[in-house]
């Protein structure tokens, strides 16, 4: 990164979000991630069906990012009966391909706007990019979905085997952590790198990867203990609590990954200053 100012950098990176209109943007990510979460929970319990996972730890892993109001509504309109699994693998991976590329296209139009770019390429290239892109977070989240389960087995067989004390057992647990994170840079590397319509560098988006994959962590802790102690948003909204709930933590997941970019976006700036 160029040598700059954390004040000047922060100026200049607000500054564009306004210009921008991130906020805009956020929501309407928020509204495609909605349409998207159903479909891509429906694919991966019945995916995961196959491999001897259950819907409960699939649920226990939303649980620990998702607020609980929203968390009910998910559990609730989720719950399939065995029988229901059969036949929805295939409805599960069109649905949320589909939905999920909407998402990745109105990524992609951010990502533009951060750079000050206009997309020039075609149509159907574009919307190819974002199904692969689409493909590519699917086949992660499911492996992130899956390493909280493997971790726990594999933390079970190293005490037995290795006679590992379980004191241990935090140590794994950071380690366990700092994988779920290091995945979540990668997948923000990907998408910084290939969506935008500019050539760039893996060095240029690793940043932006970085701040936005610990801020998206720190962002739904904190929303989800705030959820959960101090605010009741069905008090409010009735049985739309949860969906509220839900819309708002998708928004501020939105806010994050279009930040992410501008931070990208702004250290492209200073550095083409610099080289001026």
């Amino acid at each position: 990164m160029v040598d700059v100012s954390l004040t000047r950098f922060s100026k200049q990176l607000f500054s564009r979000m306004n210009e921008h209109q991130v906020t805009d943007l956020s929501a309407q990510l928020a509204y495609y991630f909605l349409l998207s979460l159903f479909p891509f929970l429906i694919f991966a319990i019945t995916l995961l069906a196959h491999f001897d996972f259950s819907q409960e730890q699939i649920l226990d892993l939303i649980a620990q990012y998702a607020p609980s109001e929203s968390f009910v509504a998910i559990q609730e309109n989720l719950i399939l009966e065995d029988g229901a699994r059969k036949g929805l693998l295939s409805f599960g991976i069109i649905a949320t391909i589909w939905s999920a590329s909407n998402a990745i296209n109105a990524i992609i139009k951010s990502l533009n706007r951060a750079y000050n770019v206009h997309e020039s390429r075609h149509f159907l290239l574009a919307r190819g990019l974002s199904i692969l892109l689409s493909i590519a977070m699917i086949f992660v989240i499911v492996i992130a979905l899956i390493l909280p389960v493997f971790g726990e087995t594999l933390w079970r067989f190293f005490v037995s085997f290795f006679d590992i004390s379980e004191s241990f057992g935090f140590m794994f647990a950071i380690i366990r952590w700092v994988l779920s994170l290091s995945i979540m840079i990668v997948v923000f590397m990907f998408i910084y790198y290939y969506a935008p319509n500019k050539r760039l560098h893996y060095k240029d988006v690793l940043i932006g990867s970085v701040f936005a994959s610990v801020l998206w962590q720190l962002v739904s802790l904190l929303f989800s203990y705030y959820i959960n102690n101090f605010s009741n948003y069905s008090a409010t909204y009735g049985s739309l609590g949860g969906v509220i709930a839900l819309m708002l933590w998708f928004y501020l997941t939105g806010l994050v990954i279009i930040v992410g970019g501008e931070v990208n976006a702004t250290s492209n700036y200073f550095r083409k200053k610099s080289q001026s």
